[in-house]
């Protein structure tokens, strides 16, 4: 009762050098720009957390949600309230889809990247969605989870 929650600074910042590409489409330059700039911020975002950016610009966050998918429906409707084009754009999470239906939500608005770290056993169900609907999906092999 009444503890204290103890977390250690989170001091990673990837570069383009250490993201590990999962699917057979590799993002663009643009979008490797993108997908570290979104994965930026959520290490500064409370978890769980969902970043969508386009153009160096962030269009919206989803956060401190239950679940990726309340964190990512959030950041969706905040970017269409604000009238964000989110085709074209990017997706950074701050915990690995162990299930599709993040990405499958995130390509139906026109998100054409992912960034997350990866780590589930059953990764492969997202990295197979994206190969079938041609969205680019890249591994930091690093979770940023802020409380």
């Amino acid at each position: 009762m009444n503890g204290v929650l103890e977390q250690d600074k989170d001091l990673v910042t990837e570069t383009a050098a250490q993201l590990e590409t999962r699917t057979k489409l590799t993002p663009s330059e643009q979008e490797v720009k993108d997908l570290l700039f979104a994965n930026k911020i959520v290490k500064h975002v409370k978890s769980n957390t969902i970043v969508l950016a386009k153009g160096n610009q962030l269009l919206a966050c989803g956060t401190g949600q239950t679940s990726r998918v309340d964190a990512l429906t959030q950041a969706i409707h905040k970017a269409k309230s604000f009238g964000f084009d989110l085709n074209g754009s990017v997706m950074s999470s701050d915990a690995f889809f162990p299930f599709p239906d993040c990405v499958e939500i995130a390509g139906n608005e026109g998100i054409k990247a992912v960034i997350q770290p990866g780590g589930s056993i059953k990764d492969d169900l997202s990295i197979d969605y994206c190969n079938e609907h041609n969205i680019a999906m890249v591994f930091t092999g690093n979770r940023h989870f802020k409380h």
